[in-house]
């Protein structure tokens, strides 16, 4: 998506806020950088969902694959050029 960042990923060490405040850090940086400019990238605070077994993670991982579609970026899932998963969907 154009404005915002899903992401399903497994934690396997630290905190889950540690590692979104590293990811929001990094990327300001590179954003800034290659747009020439400065300023805040991304909104405060972020969203979660506890993954609890195998059909959590495809649920998340079609619910995340199908963003494009309902925002009218792409017809079909897989479609959207940066969209990604590791799981298969069909």
């Amino acid at each position: 998506m154009p404005d915002h960042l899903h992401w399903v990923m497994q934690l396997k060490e630290g905190t889950l806020s540690r590692c979104v405040q590293s990811l929001k850090s990094r990327s300001a940086i590179a954003i800034n950088a290659a747009r020439v400019s400065e300023g805040t990238v991304w909104q405060r605070g972020y969203y979660d969902h506890l993954i609890r077994d195998g059909n959590d993670v495809r649920a998340q991982a079609l619910y995340v694959m199908a963003n494009p579609v309902r925002a009218g970026l792409a017809e079909r899932i897989g479609e959207y050029p940066w969209a990604w998963c590791r799981w298969p969907l069909s």
